[in-house]
């Protein structure tokens, strides 16, 4: 009895943490979401509509992460696999570390100094995190030529959808 009650009441916690999915699918950022300012890797300060502009024409992949979350380092070399099978598309990682001397180390650590990187200075609880109902990392999403998100919810790089939506996009 005294096992049953126990797996009951990890039963009852794993779910009550679990990542809960959007609850409206969006297709497109708001005005709020765009003006989103984050830090690139020297501190400089860019927004999110400044990234997609930079990347207009191109497919993205956005990546959440950060080097405290355990689910995101286990992520990490089916992240690699994504990216070196389409190198045609562009990958965003936007850090939710808790300091820029978090942000820093783990970019080191984790071997992603050449990578399009960006840290929320402000925080998790910001305009764009809010605006996509980001509560859980790593989350995914894949961006189109024309800055529209052409997947909006995924928890991970294996996620198939997510290479689906990329190949659709190539096409």
């Amino acid at each position: 009895m005294k096992q049953l009650l126990v797996a009951l009441m990890m039963g009852v916690f794993s779910f009550s943490f679990a990542q809960k999915g959007p609850t409206v699918i969006k297709t497109k950022f708001s005005k709020e979401a765009l003006s989103q300012i984050l830090e690139d890797e020297e501190g400089k300060s860019i927004t999110i509509q400044d990234i997609l502009n930079k990347n207009k024409g191109k497919i993205i992949v956005i990546d959440f992460w950060a080097g405290w979350c355990r689910d995101c380092l286990k992520a990490l070399p089916a992240v690699d696999l994504l990216e070196k099978n389409n190198p045609d598309v562009h990958f965003v990682y936007l850090s939710l570390e808790r300091s820029r001397e978090g942000f820093n180390r783990s970019l080191e650590r984790f071997d992603k100094k050449d990578k399009d990187n960006y840290w929320f200075s402000t925080g998790w609880k910001n305009n764009f995190n809010d605006e996509i109902e980001l509560n859980w990392i790593p989350r995914f999403m894949v961006v189109d030529q024309q800055s529209a998100i052409a997947k909006y919810y995924a928890i991970s790089p294996e996620d198939p959808e997510i290479q689906t939506t990329i190949t659709q996009l190539k096409k």
